[in-house]
């Protein structure tokens, strides 16, 4: 197992087993927005800073080099390694901005403008209102060309042609999207936690549904999927950013929906003192998919931690902490 986390200031890259690990903190130095790794080659995983651009390693998180200084802008706020194409990276900046790499970050171009969009125009983040930024990027597992893009705050829209054109967001869709969940199980389902609620399509984005019974908190950060269950989903949430964020006044929850409960997945089930830090006092979880059914793990301001039964119970994995509590920015679990 090879897991990076944008956790406690910091890079962290975790290799082993969750019992006997070998734990790295690196670039402590620079404010951490996300983090990818690729499934088909586990040294290799990419870091996103707000103000040095982007870092890969490729030894493990041993050492991290800078990437991409000729082409990418300094403040890249989302990543992603394709599923389905091998070496191809994508990177998401402020202002909002798509880039690819097709040679697992060597070199990189700019995809066709978001700005062009018509809804950019009405695109702004909050805590800085003259910009916004491309919070999250998901490639479709079964799909090559197809490619989801989240835009915070503003829009979700997507592109069928690899990024040679950008389809607006729909009326159904979410504006304010944290992250995006996707099965090679369940072609065109994709799943989302924003600022706004909890969506789902069927459809790769044609038309969107909110199931929202028995989600009792509507600002929704992470969401993932079980790896063996396409029809499982846990979700982060909180009533707000303040809720989700601020340590001060932290009170975040997590929730899980799943087709095989007595329900039949109409409604979701919050999930209490399962080990997982939750309420008053917890923030937000990042949450990413492990490698085998039932199997997720958790980035908070606390520590990482596992789950075998989706959410049941967690464990702790014992790396070193600082003892800082800082939210996470970005998990990344691969073989």
């Amino acid at each position: 197992m090879h897991l990076y986390a944008a956790a406690n200031g910091a890079v962290l890259s975790v290799s082993g087993s969750p019992d006997d690990s070998t734990a790295r903190r690196r670039l402590a130095d620079h404010r951490i927005e996300c983090v990818a790794a690729d499934p088909r080659a586990p040294d290799r995983a990419f870091c996103g800073t707000f103000d040095a651009g982007v870092f890969r390693t490729t030894d493990g998180g041993a050492s991290w080099h800078a990437v991409g200084t000729d082409a990418l802008p300094e403040s890249v706020t989302s990543l992603a390694v394709s599923p389905a194409d091998p070496g191809v990276v994508y990177a998401g900046t402020e202002p909002s901005a798509a880039f690819r790499s097709p040679d697992g970050g060597d070199t990189w171009a700019e995809l066709a403008p978001l700005s062009d969009l018509d809804s950019a125009s009405s695109w702004a983040f909050p805590p800085r209102p003259h910009t916004h930024h491309v919070r999250w990027i998901e490639p479709d597992p079964t799909d090559p060309d197809r490619l989801f893009v989240a835009v915070e705050a503003g829009a979700l829209v997507r592109s069928l042609d690899g990024g040679e054109t950008w389809q607006d967001r729909v009326p159904s869709s979410k504006r304010d999207t944290h992250s995006m969940a996707t099965h090679p199980d369940r072609p065109g389902r994709v799943r989302v936690a924003a600022g706004d609620g909890y969506a789902e399509t069927d459809d790769a984005g044609e038309t969107w549904t909110t199931p929202t019974a028995g989600l009792g908190h509507g600002y929704c950060w992470s969401v993932v999927v079980d790896p063996a269950d396409p029809d499982s989903v846990l979700l982060s949430a909180a009533s707000g950013p303040m809720r989700a964020h601020r340590v001060e006044s932290a009170a975040a929850y997590l929730y899980r929906r799943a087709d095989s409960s007595e329900d039949g997945g109409e409604s979701w089930e919050r999930l209490d003192e399962t080990g997982l830090p939750t309420g008053p006092g917890a923030t937000r979880a990042v949450l990413a998919a492990g490698l085998s059914g039932g199997e997720c793990y958790a980035a908070t301001d606390r520590g990482l931690y596992r789950t075998t039964d989706f959410g049941d119970s967690w464990d702790r994995i014992e790396v070193p902490w600082d003892g800082t509590r800082r939210t996470a920015a970005g998990l990344a679990v691969v073989e």
